[in-house]
Protein backbone atom coordinates (compact mmCIF):
# COMPACT_ATOMS: atom_id res chain seq x y z
CA UNK A 1 0.00 0.00 0.00
CA UNK A 2 2.73 2.39 0.78
CA UNK A 3 4.27 1.62 -2.86
CA UNK A 4 1.24 2.19 -4.69
CA UNK A 5 0.19 5.46 -2.26
CA UNK A 6 4.15 6.63 -3.37
CA UNK A 7 3.77 5.62 -7.04
CA UNK A 8 0.57 7.79 -6.97
CA UNK A 9 1.86 10.44 -5.80
CA UNK A 10 4.43 10.69 -7.67
CA UNK A 11 2.77 9.96 -10.95
CA UNK A 12 0.96 13.26 -10.87
CA UNK A 13 3.13 15.87 -9.20
CA UNK A 14 2.85 18.05 -11.52
CA UNK A 15 -0.82 17.89 -11.56
CA UNK A 16 -0.73 18.63 -7.47
CA UNK A 17 1.61 21.35 -8.25
CA UNK A 18 -0.62 23.04 -10.73
CA UNK A 19 -3.08 23.03 -7.98
CA UNK A 20 -0.88 24.36 -5.20
CA UNK A 21 -0.02 27.15 -7.76
CA UNK A 22 -3.68 27.57 -9.02
CA UNK A 23 -4.50 28.28 -5.04
CA UNK A 24 -1.83 30.41 -4.44
CA UNK A 25 -2.46 32.68 -7.41
CA UNK A 26 -6.26 32.65 -6.28
CA UNK A 27 -5.66 33.33 -2.46
CA UNK A 28 -3.19 36.74 -2.79
CA UNK A 29 -4.85 38.82 -4.87
CA UNK A 30 -8.68 37.76 -3.09
CA UNK A 31 -6.90 38.42 0.50
CA UNK A 32 -8.87 41.56 0.31
CA UNK A 33 -12.27 39.45 -0.05
CA UNK A 34 -11.22 36.98 2.82
CA UNK A 35 -10.14 40.33 5.14
CA UNK A 36 -13.97 41.45 3.85
CA UNK A 37 -15.11 38.87 5.02
CA UNK A 38 -13.58 38.87 8.52
CA UNK A 39 -14.75 42.73 8.62
CA UNK A 40 -18.41 42.02 7.63
CA UNK A 41 -18.68 39.18 10.39
CA UNK A 42 -17.47 41.63 13.00
CA UNK A 43 -19.17 44.29 11.77
CA UNK A 44 -22.79 41.92 12.10
CA UNK A 45 -21.74 40.83 15.52
CA UNK A 46 -21.23 44.51 16.76
CA UNK A 47 -24.38 45.75 15.40
CA UNK A 48 -26.08 42.74 16.75
CA UNK A 49 -24.73 43.78 20.43
CA UNK A 50 -25.34 47.94 19.54
CA UNK A 51 -28.84 46.92 18.80
CA UNK A 52 -29.18 45.55 21.81
CA UNK A 53 -27.50 47.68 23.66
CA UNK A 54 -30.08 50.64 22.39
CA UNK A 55 -33.23 49.06 23.19
CA UNK A 56 -32.06 47.98 26.65
CA UNK A 57 -32.89 52.05 27.71
CA UNK A 58 -31.60 51.88 31.36
CA UNK A 59 -33.05 48.64 32.31
CA UNK A 60 -31.23 46.46 35.08
CA UNK A 61 -28.55 44.58 32.34
CA UNK A 62 -27.89 47.90 30.78
CA UNK A 63 -24.50 47.87 32.21
CA UNK A 64 -23.59 44.19 31.18
CA UNK A 65 -25.43 45.06 27.26
CA UNK A 66 -23.02 48.16 27.16
CA UNK A 67 -19.72 46.13 27.79
CA UNK A 68 -20.57 43.40 25.82
CA UNK A 69 -21.15 46.11 22.88
CA UNK A 70 -18.12 47.83 23.51
CA UNK A 71 -15.98 44.03 23.17
CA UNK A 72 -17.75 43.54 20.19
CA UNK A 73 -17.33 47.19 18.57
CA UNK A 74 -12.93 46.75 19.33
CA UNK A 75 -13.14 43.26 17.83
CA UNK A 76 -14.12 44.97 14.92
CA UNK A 77 -11.76 47.79 14.94
CA UNK A 78 -9.14 46.04 15.33
CA UNK A 79 -10.62 43.82 12.51
CA UNK A 80 -10.57 46.83 10.06
CA UNK A 81 -7.47 47.84 11.04
CA UNK A 82 -6.29 44.46 9.91
CA UNK A 83 -7.88 44.27 6.86
CA UNK A 84 -5.98 47.72 5.60
CA UNK A 85 -2.20 46.65 6.54
CA UNK A 86 -3.01 42.93 5.39
CA UNK A 87 -4.64 44.24 2.36
CA UNK A 88 -4.83 47.85 1.30
CA UNK A 89 -0.97 48.41 1.79
CA UNK A 90 0.06 45.33 0.01
CA UNK A 91 -1.89 46.69 -2.80
CA UNK A 92 -0.48 50.20 -2.72
CA UNK A 93 3.39 48.70 -2.45
CA UNK A 94 2.48 46.49 -5.30
CA UNK A 95 1.66 49.51 -7.04
CA UNK A 96 -1.98 47.75 -7.72
CA UNK A 97 -4.04 50.16 -5.40
CA UNK A 98 -6.75 52.42 -6.80
CA UNK A 99 -7.12 56.11 -6.22
CA UNK A 100 -9.51 54.97 -3.39
CA UNK A 101 -7.11 52.85 -1.73
CA UNK A 102 -3.98 55.03 -2.12
CA UNK A 103 -5.83 57.97 -0.91
CA UNK A 104 -7.08 55.40 2.14
CA UNK A 105 -3.63 54.45 3.18
CA UNK A 106 -2.63 58.04 2.94
CA UNK A 107 -5.50 58.84 5.23
CA UNK A 108 -4.67 56.25 7.92
CA UNK A 109 -0.71 57.33 7.58
CA UNK A 110 -1.86 61.19 8.32
CA UNK A 111 -3.66 60.12 11.47
CA UNK A 112 -1.47 57.44 12.76
CA UNK A 113 1.31 60.26 13.12
CA UNK A 114 -0.32 61.93 15.82
CA UNK A 115 -0.14 59.02 18.35
CA UNK A 116 3.24 60.12 19.27
CA UNK A 117 2.39 63.93 20.42
CA UNK A 118 -1.24 63.62 20.27
CA UNK A 119 -2.22 60.44 21.47
CA UNK A 120 -5.69 61.77 22.80
CA UNK A 121 -6.60 62.99 19.28
CA UNK A 122 -5.17 60.07 17.95
CA UNK A 123 -7.77 57.70 19.63
CA UNK A 124 -10.46 59.16 18.53
CA UNK A 125 -9.53 60.24 14.98
CA UNK A 126 -8.33 56.89 14.07
CA UNK A 127 -11.98 55.12 15.32
CA UNK A 128 -13.57 57.83 13.78
CA UNK A 129 -11.12 57.32 10.42
CA UNK A 130 -11.74 53.28 10.56
CA UNK A 131 -15.42 53.81 10.40
CA UNK A 132 -15.73 56.27 7.89
CA UNK A 133 -13.84 53.30 5.81
CA UNK A 134 -16.04 50.98 6.29
CA UNK A 135 -19.43 53.40 5.92
CA UNK A 136 -17.93 53.96 2.58
CA UNK A 137 -17.63 50.73 1.37
CA UNK A 138 -20.66 50.30 2.70
CA UNK A 139 -22.72 52.84 0.47
CA UNK A 140 -20.53 51.48 -2.22
CA UNK A 141 -21.87 48.19 -2.20
CA UNK A 142 -25.51 49.43 -2.43
CA UNK A 143 -26.47 47.18 -0.37
CA UNK A 144 -29.84 48.75 1.34
CA UNK A 145 -30.19 46.46 4.22
CA UNK A 146 -26.55 46.73 5.31
CA UNK A 147 -26.67 50.39 4.82
CA UNK A 148 -29.95 50.70 7.06
CA UNK A 149 -28.63 48.84 9.91
CA UNK A 150 -25.13 50.67 9.79
CA UNK A 151 -26.69 53.99 10.07
CA UNK A 152 -28.07 54.24 13.69
CA UNK A 153 -24.78 52.90 15.15
CA UNK A 154 -23.01 55.10 12.88
CA UNK A 155 -24.55 58.15 13.93
CA UNK A 156 -23.98 57.15 17.16
CA UNK A 157 -20.59 56.59 17.40
CA UNK A 158 -19.52 59.26 15.25
CA UNK A 159 -21.75 61.58 17.09
CA UNK A 160 -19.42 60.89 20.20
CA UNK A 161 -16.20 60.48 18.81
CA UNK A 162 -17.37 64.28 17.09
CA UNK A 163 -18.18 65.56 21.03
CA UNK A 164 -14.51 63.54 22.25
CA UNK A 165 -12.75 65.38 19.72
CA UNK A 166 -13.62 68.90 20.39
CA UNK A 167 -13.70 68.58 24.13
CA UNK A 168 -10.08 67.57 23.74
CA UNK A 169 -9.53 70.75 21.65
CA UNK A 170 -11.37 73.06 24.40
CA UNK A 171 -9.44 71.36 27.15
CA UNK A 172 -6.16 73.28 25.20
CA UNK A 173 -7.67 76.42 24.71
CA UNK A 174 -8.71 76.24 27.86
CA UNK A 175 -4.97 75.46 29.28
CA UNK A 176 -3.13 78.80 30.19
CA UNK A 177 0.02 76.90 31.04
CA UNK A 178 0.09 75.52 27.59
CA UNK A 179 3.04 76.91 26.07
CA UNK A 180 3.16 74.83 23.09
CA UNK A 181 1.85 77.45 20.88
CA UNK A 182 1.34 80.79 22.76
CA UNK A 183 -1.25 82.02 19.71
CA UNK A 184 -2.89 78.71 19.79
CA UNK A 185 -3.74 79.78 16.04
CA UNK A 186 -3.94 75.66 14.87
CA UNK A 187 -6.22 74.77 17.67
CA UNK A 188 -8.70 77.51 16.70
CA UNK A 189 -8.41 76.05 12.91
CA UNK A 190 -8.74 72.32 14.32
CA UNK A 191 -12.27 73.23 15.96
CA UNK A 192 -13.68 75.28 12.73
CA UNK A 193 -12.49 72.82 10.78
CA UNK A 194 -14.19 69.65 12.68
CA UNK A 195 -17.25 71.29 13.33
CA UNK A 196 -17.40 71.83 9.51
CA UNK A 197 -16.86 67.97 8.99
CA UNK A 198 -19.31 67.39 11.69
CA UNK A 199 -21.78 68.96 9.97
CA UNK A 200 -21.46 67.71 6.37
CA UNK A 201 -21.14 64.36 7.28
CA UNK A 202 -22.88 64.13 10.61
CA UNK A 203 -25.26 66.47 10.77
CA UNK A 204 -26.82 66.26 7.69
CA UNK A 205 -27.45 62.85 8.37
CA UNK A 206 -29.22 63.27 11.53
CA UNK A 207 -31.53 66.24 10.14
CA UNK A 208 -32.81 63.53 7.11
CA UNK A 209 -33.29 60.70 9.60
CA UNK A 210 -34.85 63.02 12.51
CA UNK A 211 -36.21 66.16 10.81
CA UNK A 212 -38.44 66.87 14.08
CA UNK A 213 -35.31 66.99 16.12
CA UNK A 214 -33.25 69.68 14.44
CA UNK A 215 -36.17 72.64 13.16
CA UNK A 216 -34.62 74.87 15.71
CA UNK A 217 -31.43 74.86 13.55
CA UNK A 218 -32.54 74.76 10.11
CA UNK A 219 -32.22 78.62 8.98
CA UNK A 220 -28.66 78.20 10.13
CA UNK A 221 -27.95 75.06 8.45
CA UNK A 222 -29.02 76.71 5.33
CA UNK A 223 -27.33 79.22 5.45
CA UNK A 224 -24.16 76.48 6.11
CA UNK A 225 -24.73 75.44 3.03
CA UNK A 226 -24.51 78.42 0.58
CA UNK A 227 -20.69 78.45 1.86
CA UNK A 228 -20.08 74.84 0.94
CA UNK A 229 -19.92 75.31 -2.61
CA UNK A 230 -17.45 77.99 -4.87
CA UNK A 231 -14.21 79.81 -4.09
CA UNK A 232 -14.30 81.43 -0.42
CA UNK A 233 -12.34 85.01 0.26
CA UNK A 234 -11.37 85.55 4.03
CA UNK A 235 -14.88 87.48 4.79
CA UNK A 236 -16.49 84.32 3.55
CA UNK A 237 -14.71 82.07 5.74
CA UNK A 238 -15.13 83.88 8.74
CA UNK A 239 -18.81 84.58 8.46
CA UNK A 240 -18.68 80.66 7.66
CA UNK A 241 -16.91 80.00 10.92
CA UNK A 242 -19.43 82.45 12.69
CA UNK A 243 -22.16 79.72 11.43
CA UNK A 244 -20.29 76.96 12.84
CA UNK A 245 -20.08 78.79 16.08
CA UNK A 246 -23.98 79.65 16.42
CA UNK A 247 -24.90 76.22 15.77
CA UNK A 248 -22.22 74.49 18.06
CA UNK A 249 -24.03 76.70 20.62
CA UNK A 250 -26.80 74.11 20.28
CA UNK A 251 -25.38 70.80 19.71
CA UNK A 252 -21.95 71.19 21.87
CA UNK A 253 -22.87 73.16 24.47
CA UNK A 254 -20.72 70.52 27.10
CA UNK A 255 -17.78 69.39 24.38
CA UNK A 256 -17.42 73.73 23.29
CA UNK A 257 -18.30 75.27 27.29
CA UNK A 258 -19.15 78.72 26.91
CA UNK A 259 -15.47 79.88 27.82
CA UNK A 260 -14.49 78.30 24.44
CA UNK A 261 -16.63 79.42 22.67
CA UNK A 262 -15.97 83.11 24.09
CA UNK A 263 -12.85 82.99 23.17
CA UNK A 264 -13.30 80.93 19.69
CA UNK A 265 -15.65 84.59 18.84
CA UNK A 266 -13.04 86.86 20.35
CA UNK A 267 -10.83 85.07 17.42
CA UNK A 268 -13.44 85.71 15.01
CA UNK A 269 -13.92 89.66 15.73
CA UNK A 270 -10.14 90.06 15.82
CA UNK A 271 -10.31 89.03 12.19
CA UNK A 272 -12.82 90.75 10.92
CA UNK A 273 -12.01 93.57 12.50
CA UNK A 274 -8.50 93.04 11.28
CA UNK A 275 -10.24 92.58 7.40
CA UNK A 276 -12.56 96.06 7.98
CA UNK A 277 -9.47 97.83 8.61
CA UNK A 278 -6.86 96.65 5.61
CA UNK A 279 -9.63 96.41 3.02
CA UNK A 280 -9.25 99.61 0.20
CA UNK A 281 -12.00 99.09 -1.55
CA UNK A 282 -15.35 100.53 -0.79
CA UNK A 283 -18.05 98.28 -1.49
CA UNK A 284 -15.61 95.18 -0.23
CA UNK A 285 -15.09 97.24 2.95
CA UNK A 286 -18.84 97.67 3.63
CA UNK A 287 -19.47 94.18 3.11
CA UNK A 288 -17.23 93.40 5.60
CA UNK A 289 -18.41 96.28 8.37
CA UNK A 290 -21.64 94.91 7.86
CA UNK A 291 -20.48 91.18 8.45
CA UNK A 292 -18.66 92.31 11.37
CA UNK A 293 -21.87 93.95 12.19
CA UNK A 294 -23.69 90.53 12.16
CA UNK A 295 -20.88 89.32 14.25
CA UNK A 296 -21.18 91.05 17.02
CA UNK A 297 -24.76 90.60 16.94
CA UNK A 298 -24.17 87.18 17.50
CA UNK A 299 -21.68 87.37 20.22
CA UNK A 300 -23.63 89.30 22.57
CA UNK A 301 -27.21 87.76 21.94
CA UNK A 302 -25.83 83.80 21.73
CA UNK A 303 -22.99 83.81 23.92
CA UNK A 304 -22.25 86.44 26.52
CA UNK A 305 -26.36 87.15 27.02
CA UNK A 306 -26.54 83.22 28.25
CA UNK A 307 -23.78 83.71 30.61
CA UNK A 308 -24.47 82.68 33.86
CA UNK A 309 -20.38 83.07 35.63
CA UNK A 310 -18.92 86.71 35.77
CA UNK A 311 -15.15 86.83 37.01
CA UNK A 312 -15.96 91.06 37.65
CA UNK A 313 -19.26 91.97 38.49
CA UNK A 314 -18.14 95.26 37.30
CA UNK A 315 -18.32 93.74 33.79
CA UNK A 316 -21.31 92.22 34.09
CA UNK A 317 -22.99 95.41 35.34
CA UNK A 318 -21.89 97.02 32.59
CA UNK A 319 -23.13 94.70 30.02
CA UNK A 320 -26.78 94.49 31.62
CA UNK A 321 -26.91 98.56 30.91
CA UNK A 322 -25.55 97.58 27.25
CA UNK A 323 -28.00 94.84 26.99
CA UNK A 324 -30.62 96.90 28.45
CA UNK A 325 -30.12 99.49 25.80
CA UNK A 326 -30.23 96.78 22.73
CA UNK A 327 -33.47 95.37 23.97
CA UNK A 328 -34.63 98.82 24.26
CA UNK A 329 -33.77 99.72 20.72
CA UNK A 330 -35.48 95.99 19.54
CA UNK A 331 -38.60 97.24 20.06
CA UNK A 332 -38.16 99.69 17.15
CA UNK A 333 -37.46 96.74 14.81
CA UNK A 334 -41.24 95.91 13.61
CA UNK A 335 -42.19 99.56 13.39
CA UNK A 336 -39.48 101.48 12.13
CA UNK A 337 -36.48 99.26 10.59
CA UNK A 338 -34.15 101.59 8.99
CA UNK A 339 -34.02 103.24 12.68
CA UNK A 340 -33.78 100.05 14.27
CA UNK A 341 -30.33 99.22 12.10
CA UNK A 342 -29.09 102.29 12.69
CA UNK A 343 -29.50 102.79 16.56
CA UNK A 344 -28.24 99.23 17.07
CA UNK A 345 -25.12 99.93 14.67
CA UNK A 346 -24.12 102.70 16.96
CA UNK A 347 -24.48 100.72 19.88
CA UNK A 348 -22.10 98.01 18.44
CA UNK A 349 -19.61 100.75 17.64
CA UNK A 350 -19.43 102.47 20.65
CA UNK A 351 -19.12 99.53 22.49
CA UNK A 352 -16.79 98.16 20.33
CA UNK A 353 -14.62 101.37 20.24
CA UNK A 354 -14.08 100.51 23.80
CA UNK A 355 -12.69 97.08 23.38
CA UNK A 356 -10.29 97.76 20.68
CA UNK A 357 -9.12 100.75 22.48
CA UNK A 358 -7.70 98.01 25.51
CA UNK A 359 -5.89 95.63 23.11
CA UNK A 360 -2.40 95.77 22.28
CA UNK A 361 -3.12 95.46 18.39
CA UNK A 362 -2.88 98.66 16.08
CA UNK A 363 -6.71 99.73 15.32
CA UNK A 364 -6.38 103.09 14.58
CA UNK A 365 -7.61 102.78 10.46
CA UNK A 366 -10.55 101.26 12.55
CA UNK A 367 -11.42 103.50 14.95
CA UNK A 368 -11.40 106.39 12.31
CA UNK A 369 -13.57 104.23 10.65
CA UNK A 370 -16.00 103.90 13.22
CA UNK A 371 -15.84 107.47 13.69
CA UNK A 372 -16.56 108.06 10.38
CA UNK A 373 -19.87 106.21 10.23
CA UNK A 374 -20.92 107.47 14.07
CA UNK A 375 -20.44 111.25 11.75
CA UNK A 376 -22.69 109.87 9.73
CA UNK A 377 -24.90 108.72 11.67
CA UNK A 378 -25.23 112.35 13.40
CA UNK A 379 -24.35 110.15 16.57
CA UNK A 380 -21.21 112.36 17.32
CA UNK A 381 -20.16 115.60 15.34
CA UNK A 382 -16.84 116.30 13.07
CA UNK A 383 -14.35 118.42 14.89
CA UNK A 384 -12.44 120.28 12.15
CA UNK A 385 -8.84 121.59 12.11
CA UNK A 386 -9.06 125.43 12.98
CA UNK A 387 -5.82 127.76 11.66
CA UNK A 388 -5.21 131.71 13.13
CA UNK A 389 -4.86 134.63 10.84
CA UNK A 390 -1.01 134.25 10.26
CA UNK A 391 -1.80 130.79 8.74
CA UNK A 392 -0.29 128.80 11.48
CA UNK A 393 -1.91 125.08 12.34
CA UNK A 394 -3.74 125.19 15.75
CA UNK A 395 -5.02 121.84 15.48
CA UNK A 396 -8.59 120.40 16.30
CA UNK A 397 -10.77 121.72 18.89
CA UNK A 398 -9.23 118.27 20.96
CA UNK A 399 -5.81 118.85 20.65
CA UNK A 400 -6.64 122.91 22.07
CA UNK A 401 -8.10 121.16 24.95
CA UNK A 402 -5.21 119.10 26.01
CA UNK A 403 -3.09 122.14 25.42
CA UNK A 404 -5.07 123.95 28.07
CA UNK A 405 -5.28 121.22 30.57
CA UNK A 406 -1.94 120.31 30.09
Amino acid sequence: MEERSLRITGADTNFFNKITNTLTRMLIPTQIGINGMFVAIKRNAMLKAYETYAKSNGKENADELEKKFDAAYTLYLETLDKHIMDSIYKKVKNGTASEFEKNAMSKYYEVTSLKEKEYVEYKYRKQKYLIELDWGGIQASGKEKSLQKFTAFYIYKMDSLYKAILKNYSIKLADTTNKYDSTKEWIYTKIFYTLEEYIQNILSLKIEKYPEEFKGIEEEYQKFQGFTVGKLDTRDIIEKNMILLGISRKLFTHSIPLIVAEQCYEKLLNDARTLLQDTKIANKRERAYSMLMNLLEDFYSKLIATKVYWEDLEDREKFKRFWDKYQEISTEKETNFVEYVKQKEILFIKEDLKKIRNTKVDYTKLEKYYKRKLVDYGAIRELKSTFKSTGKYIGNIKEIINKVRV
